[in-house]
């Protein structure tokens, strides 16, 4: 009981969920079931004015719930809420609703006889307990599935991620023979030179590179499909994770680097347009 709360109980978005469902959830339990007999407290009421009146009592009742809430998420900003302070509150919400309740039904009678206290206040209670901790519990549950599943969703992109960044790029001669192997999170862009590719990338001292006998047509048709490396110029393809700037300038479209001592790389006109889709698909 002195651990702190999940944070989803008392963010803001969540907290007026939870606030709209309780309401729903009370007008409709009310109205639909009228538990305790509560239709019979005022029996020469059509049920339009016993809808419209129940609703204006429970509706009232919640603000006591609100204010609440509101007193939770301005204390969650400076303090853990912990769970013994969590329980304590909906108990205060409880009782202060039955109070509401109780005090309501004797300015308003029944058939002008006025009830005995303690039995209004103990009807009141049990009422306002279930009315609240109902969809309190649903909501919690519904909280705490969505929580997971989000958490779920980010470790699941974290692990493919991570996959795709340790995933090894095997570069192979003209011969078919391989030379070299690089991670792809280390490459940043080859460069082509009549028969010849010079393949840049990181290693432990900086930036280094790799000249291999072989073409970057060989390459755009083997190595780029479902990689981030993307054809971008007659005489490049880049790695998209390496990309730190994507700017217009007079001769054209230029790509910044994030590593230190890279040149921009151009993006060439007939390139263009297979670079943006690649671009366009891979930033989603």
């Amino acid at each position: 009981m002195n651990r702190p709360i999940p944070g989803y109980l008392y963010e803001k978005k969540n907290s007026i969920t939870m606030i709209l469902f309780t309401a729903l959830f009370a007008l409709l339990f009310i109205n639909l079931f009228q538990p305790f007999g509560s239709r019979e407290w005022y029996p020469g009421t059509s049920d339009i004015m016993y809808f419209a009146f129940s609703s204006l009592i429970i509706l009232t009742g919640m603000l006591v719930v609100v204010i609440s809430r509101i007193i939770l998420i301005a204390y969650a900003k400076r303090h853990d809420v912990l769970y013994w302070q969590y329980v304590l509150m909906i108990l205060c919400e409880i009782v202060a609703m039955a109070v509401f309740y109780t005090l309501f039904s004797q300015f308003f009678p029944k058939d002008g006889l006025y009830r005995d206290v303690s039995e209004s206040f103990r009807q009141s209670i049990f009422n306002t307990a279930l009315v609240l901790l109902l969809p309190y519990t649903i909501s919690w549950l519904y909280f705490s599935w969505k929580e997971k599943s989000r958490l779920l969703m980010h470790m699941e992109q974290e692990k493919g991620t991570d996959m795709r960044s340790k995933t090894l790029i095997p570069f192979c001669d003209e011969k078919g023979d391989l030379k070299i192997s690089i991670m792809q999170d280390n490459l940043l862009y080859i460069e082509s030179a009549d028969n010849y590719a010079t393949i840049y990338y990181l290693n432990k001292s900086g930036r280094a590179h790799y000249l291999l006998r072989n073409s970057l047509r060989w390459m755009e048709e083997n190595l780029v499909k479902d990689t981030p490396l993307v054809r971008c110029h007659r005489s490049y393809i880049v790695n998209m994770d390496r990309v730190k700037i994507l700017k217009k300038e007079r001769g054209g479209l230029m790509l910044e680097l994030d590593a230190s001592d890279t040149p921009d790389i151009p993006v060439s006109k007939t390139c263009y347009e297979s670079f943006m889709r690649k671009f366009s698909h891979y930033s989603e």
